[in-house]
C-alpha cells in the first residue's frame, strides 16, 4: 500500500491556481528538469526574506528568540516557552499535514499563535487564509493566526477561515491519493506562467480541448459538452443560435463569437463582427509603469510616457520618479504635461490599451485628494480624451489569438506585426528593472537600466500607435 503523502498548507498557491498543479507539484514528471523561477518570482522571494528577515531582528529585539532546526526541536522549545520560534517544524501525524509557519509567537496565556511574514498588503488573499488556517488547527487553539505585512500592517486570520482549511485539506486528500494526475482545464493567463505547461498543452491540443479557446473556460466549457459540442472542431461547427444559454456564454452575439474564434483556430482567420469605430482628433498614445513591490502599501507609477505626432523617438515624452518618495510630483507632472498636450491639441485623443491607465489615474486623483483638479476631472469626465483602445478590438473582431492583451494581437504577424526591441520584455520584467535599477550603486549600470525600460516603454506605446494604423487600414 502506497504511504500517505503529506498535506503542506504552502501548496495553497497551487492548488488555488489548478489541482493538476498541486499534484504534480507533489508528484514531479520523472523526464522534466527542474524549471528555474522566472526574475520576477525570484525578486518577489527574495524581498520576501528580506521582509521576514526585518520582521526577525525586530522581535529579536524586544523578545527571546530560537530558530528551529527539526520537528523534535521545535516541540522542545515549545515545551521550554521560548518566547518566539523561528522557521519552526509542524508536523500532524495523525492528520498528515507538516506546515513551517514564519514565526511561533507565545501569548500571555502560554499558548503560541503562528505569524507569516507577508509582503501582501493585507490578509484578503485566499493563498493565505488557508495557510494560517491550516496552521492555527495544527497549533490546536482558538488564537488568531498573524499575517505580518510588508507596508507595516498586521492583520488577524480567525474561526471564520476555518472552512477554507477544511475544504483545502479534503481536497488535497483526495489531489494527493490520485495515482494519476487530474483532469484540468486549459487556461492562458495561468498555463503561460506554469512549469508544465510543456506536459499538459499538447495534451489540450490533442482532443482540442474547449478552453484552448478564447471565452471559453472552466465555467461554460461543460455545459457546452452538455450539449454534445466537446471539441474546438464540434465548436466551430455549431450554428451559435443553436447553443443554448449557459453562464458566460449568452445571447447570440457571444455564442458566434465563440464559434468565430473556434473557426480562426484552425484557419488563423480575422472576422469582422461589427466596426471597429476609431475617434477623430489628434492621437496621443498613453501607457506607464507601475511598482507594486514597495512598502508604502499602494502601487507606484514610476514612468507615465506619452508619444505623440510625428510618433518617433524624438517626440516620445516621459515623466520618470526615484522611488516613491517622488510619486506626487511624478503625478504633478503627468497632469502638467496632459494640460499642456491639451492646449497644444484641441482634439486630443488619449489612446491606451486596456483599463490599466484610467484605473490608476483615478487611484491617483483619490489618493491626493484632487478628484476636483481641472485636468483630472476633464480626463475622467463625460467628454474625455482617454480611449481604450481594446475596447473596439474586442467588440467588432475575432482575432486568431488566445489572448487579447497588446503583446498577443500586435506581435502576430498575420496581423499588426510590431515587434518589441527585447522579445524578453514585460511589466514583469519593467518591475525586475526598476527595482533592481533603484538598488544598483554603478552610475552607468542604473543609466543603462533606466534606457532599457524607457525603450520598453516607448515599444507600448509605439505597438498601439501601429495598432491604430492598422485598425485604420483595415476600415478602409
Amino acid at each position: 500500500m502506497t504511504p500517505q503523502k503529506y498535506i503542506k498548507p504552502s501548496d495553497a498557491r497551487s492548488y488555488l491556481s489548478c489541482h493538476r498543479r498541486v499534484w504534480f507539484d507533489n508528484n514531479p514528471p520523472p523526464s522534466m528538469e527542474q524549471a528555474e523561477a522566472n526574475p520576477f518570482d525570484l525578486l518577489i522571494m527574495q524581498l520576501g526574506m528580506r521582509h521576514e528577515w526585518n520582521i526577525k531582528r525586530q522581535l529579536e529585539k524586544t523578545h527571546q528568540l530560537v530558530e528551529a532546526t527539526s520537528p523534535e526541536h521545535t516541540q522542545d522549545l515549545i515545551k521550554a516557552g521560548v518566547e518566539v520560534i523561528y522557521q519552526p517544524k509542524l508536523v500532524d501525524e495523525t492528520n498528515h499535514i507538516i506546515g513551517n509557519p514564519d514565526f511561533l509567537i507565545r501569548t500571555a496565556s502560554g499558548k503560541y499563535q503562528a505569524a507569516d511574514a507577508k509582503l501582501a498588503r493585507s490578509g484578503d488573499k485566499a493563498e493565505i487564509q488557508i495557510k494560517l488556517a491550516a496552521y492555527r488547527k495544527m497549533l490546536g487553539n482558538r488564537l488568531p493566526a498573524l499575517v505580518i505585512h510588508g507596508n507595516g500592517s498586521t492583520s488577524e486570520i480567525i474561526d471564520d477561515k476555518d472552512r477554507l482549511a477544511d475544504e483545502f485539506l479534503q481536497n488535497m486528500r483526495f489531489i494527493l491519493a490520485q495515482p494519476s494526475k487530474p483532469p484540468a482545464r486549459y487556461s492562458h493567463s495561468k498555463c503561460s506562467l506554469c512549469s508544465y505547461v510543456t506536459i499538459c498543452k499538447p495534451e489540450f491540443e490533442e482532443k482540442q480541448e474547449l478552453t484552448l479557446i478564447y471565452g471559453i473556460d472552466s465555467r461554460n466549457a461543460p455545459h457546452l459538452e452538455a450539449q454534445g459540442i466537446s471539441t474546438i472542431r464540434q465548436l466551430a461547427d455549431a450554428n451559435p443560435e443553436a447553443i443554448a444559454d449557459m453562464p458566460y456564454l449568452k445571447g447570440t452575439h457571444n455564442k458566434l463569437k465563440a464559434v468565430l474564434q473556434a473557426k480562426s483556430y484552425f484557419t488563423q482567420e480575422t472576422h469582422h463582427i461589427g466596426d471597429t469605430q476609431l475617434p477623430t482628433g489628434t492621437w496621443v498614445h498613453f501607457d506607464i509603469e507601475a511598482n507594486p513591490l514597495n512598502d508604502s502599501g499602494e502601487d507606484h507609477v514610476y514612468l507615465w510616457g506619452l508619444l505623440k505626432p510625428p510618433y518617433n523617438w524624438q517626440s516620445f515624452e516621459y515623466i520618470w520618479t526615484d522611488g516613491i518618495e517622488q510619486d506626487k510630483a511624478g503625478w504633478l507632472a503627468f497632469l502638467d504635461t496632459v494640460a499642456r498636450l491639451r492646449a497644444e491639441y484641441t482634439d486630443l485623443i488619449l489612446c491606451h490599451f486596456s483599463s490599466y491607465e484610467v484605473s490608476n489615474i483615478k487611484k491617483y486623483a483619490k489618493r491626493y485628494s484632487m478628484e476636483e483638479h481641472p485636468t483630472v476631472a476633464w480626463l475622467l469626465g463625460d467628454n474625455s480624451p482617454l480611449f481604450d483602445i481594446q475596447k473596439p478590438i474586442k467588440e467588432a473582431l475575432v482575432l486568431p489569438v488566445m489572448g487579447y492583451g497588446l503583446k498577443p494581437i500586435c506581435k502576430n504577424k498575420g496581423l499588426v506585426n510590431f515587434q518589441w526591441s527585447d522579445d524578453e520584455s514585460g511589466s514583469q520584467w519593467s518591475v525586475v528593472q526598476y527595482v533592481n535599477y533603484l538598488s544598483e550603486p554603478l552610475k552607468t549600470r542604473r543609466e543603462q537600466m533606466k534606457k532599457d525600460i524607457l525603450t520598453y516603454n516607448f515599444d507600448d506605446v509605439m505597438a498601439t500607435r501601429k495598432l491604430e494604423k492598422w485598425l485604420r487600414e483595415m476600415n478602409l
